[in-house]
């Protein structure tokens, strides 16, 4: 017989069920509502951010490298430019084995060891599909035979860059410059920087002025597959070109000057506009071809630039220091006139002058005589300024070069300027732990011993004697062309220096005397043309001491020694001499008398210049004034 359970216990049941039920579809409810809030969040809340995710994956952004600013000369002349770059590009996955490829490729342009372990390199660190630069600077019959071939060729096209193009060559390297491919202290976080062939300056106003010439990247927008593969070009927005510079430089009167100089072992020479200060020529010898750097530059020819002697790559007009000598005498010609020295007072000159028991010889072996202060510029007499250093000191003679110019860099865009040396009591104590002596005042009051100074410096010390005491700023930058075609102009400002007027003015009348008068130093080199006459100063500066015996015997001379243990020749001066307007400062490395040497090059350099006239009169400075 069955057994029947109670009715309570079948309620119970059916409420336990009815509990666990209402339990589990509660919790599927909050399941469904989770995933609900969640889908909301991702399809509406945060729609636009897994848009643009997506559209990442579906597209790639590269960068366009931007046209890099040309450089004009004051008339307009192209320094700088641009030209068309043909390059040979491989893709590797496209070419199959990379060996074949390159034998292929050899055929029609030959590789070199160097060049195919770059290659191997580039392709061994990228990806597949990504171009590999195999040549650049390819001629027109080079493009040509690889485009008939191109069947025989896989994975090769030809694609069209820029390469930095320098029209006058060797003429201007030095100041214009050249550009390079980034090092790795080159880079900044630009992304500009780490595109392939891009260039940046690397000398002269190239890299003075390379951000303004680099300009602003544009880029493109690629669609690219699963596996980063580009499929086509989507848009594109090309970058800002870089501003277009104009320099102060007359390239007729920089070729001149380059030529003049080129009869020499090592030379330099500058030209500046004294009212203004732009530099109209700057011209150093030996110099090089800027091409090879920008297009690539073999291990062989770098060395024979670095190992050459008369040191090609150095700007010396900027870049070299040497002790000025006698042309250093209007600096402390000035000195004594602040000092109290009247023009009108004579010191007698026998050839020699004794400082206890040494004596201090005058270039003049049997000596000048009584000499006042014109008459020691025109002579160019030692003894005079070693009893103006006696009288004044090696402090105040620093503080006269210093407002001259002298002593650190002057100009504001000049390439690889150097400051030179200007000695005081203070330098020598601070960078040797001695005391100053007397006797080397003597020796700096002559531009030598520590006295160092720049082709550059010299220019601007007689650019601010003969302007009226007006510090003149040196500088090359004449006018940026913006991309409106508006151009701004470069604005220094030449304060006085507060020398008197009279002080330069007597200095002046023996600069003039220098080359004017029969008795000057550099009359032979005069110029004879009226209304064009130049005034001077002439230096010769010794490499060496002359020792006793040799004075003795008469003093070797200097076709006699080593190129390199000859004097240097200076000169510098200006023009014309009844309204200057035009410096000129030359130094021939090792050339013998300045006199002799120097004189005659600035001579013909300064005439050349007040014939092409380019200060004032120049297109850019007309456009400058109507604008």
């Amino acid at each position: 017989m069955p057994i029947l359970k109670p009715r309570y216990e079948e309620q119970n049941r059916g409420q336990t069920f009815s509990r666990r039920a209402l339990l589990l579809g509660g919790v599927q409810l909050g399941l469904m509502g989770v995933l609900a809030g969640r889908m909301y969040q991702l399809q509406v809340l945060e729609a636009d951010r897994y848009k643009l995710l997506a559209e990442d994956n579906r597209i790639n952004m590269q960068l366009v490298a931007p046209e890099r600013g040309e450089i004009l000369d004051r008339t307009g002349l192209p320094l700088a430019v641009n030209q068309r770059n043909y390059q040979a590009v491989l893709v590797p996955e496209q070419a199959g084995d990379l060996d074949l490829a390159l034998q292929r490729f050899a055929r029609f342009v030959q590789l070199s060891e160097g060049e195919i372990e770059r290659i191997r390199r580039e392709v061994g660190r990228q990806r597949g599909f990504l171009p590999v630069t195999l040549r650049e600077n390819l001629s027109w019959d080079q493009v040509a035979q690889l485009e008939v071939n191109a069947p025989d060729l896989p994975g090769l096209s030809i694609q069209v860059g820029q390469t930095r193009r320098y029209p006058l060559t060797d003429v201007t390297a030095h100041v214009v410059g050249y550009v390079g491919a980034p090092s790795e202290r080159d880079l900044t976080g630009d992304p500009l920087l780490a595109l392939p062939g891009f260039r940046i300056g690397k000398a002269g106003v190239e890299k003075t002025y390379d951000e303004a010439l680099r300009g602003s990247a544009g880029t493109r927008q690629f669609e690219i597959n699963a596996y980063g593969r580009p499929i086509q070009e989507l848009s594109r927005v090309d970058g800002r070109p870089g501003r277009q510079l104009v320099l102060s430089l007359d390239s007729g009167l920089q070729a001149y000057v380059q030529t003049r100089l080129a009869g020499e072992l090592a030379a330099s020479a500058v030209v500046l506009d004294a009212d203004t200060g732009e530099v109209l020529a700057l011209g150093s010898v030996p110099s090089f071809d800027p091409m090879p750097f920008s297009t690539g530059l073999s291990a062989e020819d770098w060395q024979l630039l670095v190992t050459n002697p008369y040191h090609p790559l150095t700007n010396k007009t900027t870049g070299g220091v040497y002790a000025p000598g006698s042309t250093f005498k209007i600096v402390s010609a000035l000195a004594a006139l602040a000092g109290g020295i009247s023009p009108r007072q004579t010191f007698f000159c026998p050839g020699y002058v004794t400082l206890g028991n040494q004596r201090f010889h005058c270039w003049s072996r049997y000596g000048h005589g009584h000499v006042n202060l014109p008459g020691a510029i025109q002579h160019s007499c030692d003894v005079y300024f070693y009893e103006v250093a006696k009288k004044i000191g090696v402090d105040h003679i620093a503080e006269m070069g210093r407002r001259l110019g002298l002593g650190e860099p002057t100009g504001i865009d000049l390439p690889s300027e150097l400051g030179g040396l200007l000695p005081t009591r203070a330098w020598k104590e601070a960078r040797y732990g001695e005391s100053w002596q007397v006797g080397e005042s003597l020796i700096a009051a002559i531009g030598q011993g520590y006295v160092l100074a720049t082709p550059l410096q010299l220019a601007v010390m007689t650019a601010r004697t003969v302007n009226g005491g007006r510090a003149v700023v040196p500088h090359l930058a004449k006018a940026f062309r913006e991309h409106d075609g508006r151009l701004v102009p470069f604005r220094f400002e030449a304060p006085p220096m507060g020398i008197p007027a009279e002080h330069l003015e007597v200095v002046m009348s023996g600069m003039d005397a220098v080359t004017n008068n029969p008795a000057g130093t550099a009359y032979r080199a005069r110029i004879a043309l009226p209304g064009l006459e130049m005034g001077g100063k002439t230096g010769t500066s010794q490499v060496r001491r002359i020792s006793a015996a040799e004075r003795a015997a008469g003093i070797v001379r200097n076709e006699q020694l080593p190129w390199n243990r000859r004097d240097h020749a200076l000169f510098v001066g200006y023009a014309p001499v009844s309204r200057p307007r035009y410096v000129c400062s030359v130094i021939v490395d090792h050339g013998g008398g300045g006199s002799a040497v120097a004189a005659p090059i600035a001579r013909d350099i300064l005439i050349e210049t007040q014939k092409r006239a380019p200060a004032g009169g120049d297109a850019v400075t007309a456009l400058l004034r109507t604008g």
